[in-house]
């Protein structure tokens, strides 16, 4: 963290830290931004899905790009760890296998900013049972 020398640099650092929490609180109203979903099961872990979730906030923080990242459990797609579910307001959420940081990249610089679907999506395999 860079030192604070006078009110423009705590103005920024306020800023940005509101733009953090905003988004954050977003997770109440997830309908609304785009999110990320990391499976962190253990052999997500293994995988590497800890270093593609890093990859992902400081990538996406870098951009400037509004993204929710967040972790989850076992997706079932052991073979093809670490996995991703990304989800865009208003479509159907995508899953995405072998997502180290070069495909991650990808996944931002086609998927997220120009809504163009990427190669290495899992199939949806499951219906959900409505009770």
């Amino acid at each position: 963290m860079n030192k604070i020398k006078n009110r423009a640099d705590l103005k920024k650092l306020q800023s940005e830290i509101q733009s953090k929490i905003r988004l954050r609180e977003d997770i109440n109203n997830p309908g609304n931004v785009v999110q990320i979903k990391v499976s962190m099961s253990t052999c997500g872990i293994a995988s590497g899905a800890k270093e593609t979730m890093n990859f992902f906030i400081n990538e996406l923080d870098h951009q400037g790009i509004d993204v929710l990242v967040t972790q989850t459990g076992c997706m079932g797609y052991c073979y093809a760890e670490p996995t991703i579910e990304l989800t865009i307001p208003g479509a159907q959420p995508v899953v995405y296998g072998f997502v180290n940081r070069t495909k991650a990249l990808e996944i931002i610089e086609k998927h997220i900013k120009l809504n163009e679907m990427v190669d290495g999506i899992i199939p949806v395999t499951f219906s959900t049972i409505e009770i």
